[in-house]
């Protein structure tokens, strides 16, 4: 294997949707390892009977900080479908004792709309089982899944182990967490987190470094990420962190975990896109299939709640939500590409672009006094083309008037003057008046 993997951090579901989070809906977060130049084909994991994970996607598998005031843990993955109804447009569309992991694909035919899985108790409650459980001193979660790792072979010798972390709820932020100055442009909305969401295996970007970055903190070989309070976005190092210009998200090193202690391993293979369970090793062989939930197309949460719900909340002008629609499952995030990130990796819309542009001038054009300088400068650079513009076009229409000039008759030889006819033009004759 080669020695020196390169790592992709991303917020799978974080956006100017920004960093809000919503309702009910749980939450994958995805750490991608890749390996180049390794030494093995494709069919290698594969070959035998009953697959084990290769040793290197543990053995270089990330530890995971989780913030220390972090209340929503990692959570249970079975759990979490104990405690939701499928449901379209809030209607239940199935007994929710007969869903598991391994029939839920299932409900992709249940009806037109993709199905919700729907928290039965109201997520504003903040029911116990919506905060996971924390891990012990060593790291491992007792009696609950909260992460699933999926390996890509990618022949000749490309691998991408990707790392998906659960958690039941993910809080989005405060108007606390928007940067200055445009945090006080969208003014306090008492104390609400917008962008909750139940369920959440998402975040919209992300980014890549190689295995030796300065940034990048290694315990035995196995790399630091960090888990932001209430969004669970993974980041490289501790501290405050801007995403989306304009927003931020806080990270601390409050409790080690370790998610593939306990995790589902699966073996994707990129052209039939054909999931088979792996086993963590010849002697702890996997007992069940459990790929039915990576088909599953509905989305991992409740959906939406509409504005007139009463736990729903828009910030009026910027459009953020107090809650939004649960993600989609890992199926859904780009595992099949030909570099690090997602093929297809969608771009800033126009809001996102402004916003970055003005938090990149602020510093230095607009913040304090700095603003009133460019304000006038901006007035007189508007006044100047304004007034010349005006200038020019008074110019160019005198430019453009049809001139007359009255020549004078005694200088033209009247007999000298040309017919448009052919042969001698005729002298005018007198009319007799």
């Amino acid at each position: 294997m080669h020695s020196a993997p390169s790592l992709s951090c991303s917020r799978l579901g974080k956006v100017l949707t920004t960093r809000t989070r919503t309702l009910a809906s749980p939450l994958f977060y995805l750490f991608s390892l890749s390996m180049f130049g390794a030494t093995f084909v494709s069919a290698s994991i594969l070959v035998d009977e009953n697959p084990v994970v290769p040793g290197y996607v543990m053995r270089y598998a990330p530890l995971v900080w989780l913030h220390s005031e972090d209340p929503f843990r990692p959570s249970d993955l079975i759990k979490h479908l104990q405690h939701t109804t499928p449901m379209i447009n809030g209607k239940p569309v199935e007994d929710p004792s007969s869903i598991n992991l391994d029939n839920l694909d299932r409900l992709n035919t249940a009806g037109e709309k993709k199905v919700a899985l729907t928290s039965k108790d109201d997520v504003t409650k903040f029911p116990p089982w919506l905060y996971g459980q924390e891990p012990d001193g060593d790291g491992k979660l007792h009696n609950a899944t909260a992460s699933v790792v999926i390996v890509v072979e990618k022949p000749p010798q490309d691998v991408d182990a990707f790392y998906f972390y659960f958690y039941s709820y993910d809080q989005g932020g405060n108007m606390t967490q928007v940067k200055e100055p445009l945090g006080s442009f969208i003014g306090s909305q008492d104390g609400l987190h917008f962008g909750s969401h139940v369920g959440d295996c998402q975040h919209s970007d992300g980014a890549a470094y190689d295995w030796h970055d300065e940034r990048v903190m290694l315990k035995d070989g196995r790399p630091y990420v960090y888990s932001a309070l209430g969004s669970h976005a993974n980041y490289p190092a501790s501290g405050e962190q801007t995403h989306d210009s304009v927003l931020f998200d806080n990270c601390d090193s409050g409790m080690l975990w370790d998610p593939v202690a306990s995790a589902y391993l699966f073996h994707l293979d990129p052209d039939s896109f054909r999931l088979t369970r792996l086993s963590p090793s010849k002697s702890n062989l996997a007992t069940s299939n459990l790929t039915s939930f990576f088909y599953f197309d509905g989305i991992w949460g409740d959906d939406e709640y509409a504005q007139d719900d009463p736990r729903q909340h828009k910030v009026p002008w910027v459009g953020l939500k107090r809650f939004v629609a649960g993600p989609q499952g890992p199926a859904y995030k780009g595992l099949v590409r030909k570099g690090l990130f997602p093929d297809g990796h969608g771009g800033k819309n126009f809001l996102q672009w402004a916003a970055a542009a003005f938090m990149a001038l602020y510093p230095n054009y607009f913040r304090a006094w700095r603003k009133w300088i460019t304000i006038s400068v901006i007035v007189v650079l508007v006044t100047v083309l304004v007034v010349g513009g005006g200038l020019v076009a008074r110019r160019c229409k005198q430019n453009n008037k049809p001139r007359y000039e009255q020549l004078p008759v005694e200088n033209i030889p009247l007999m000298e003057i040309s017919c448009e006819h052919d042969g001698p033009c005729s002298p005018l004759e007198d009319d007799g008046s």
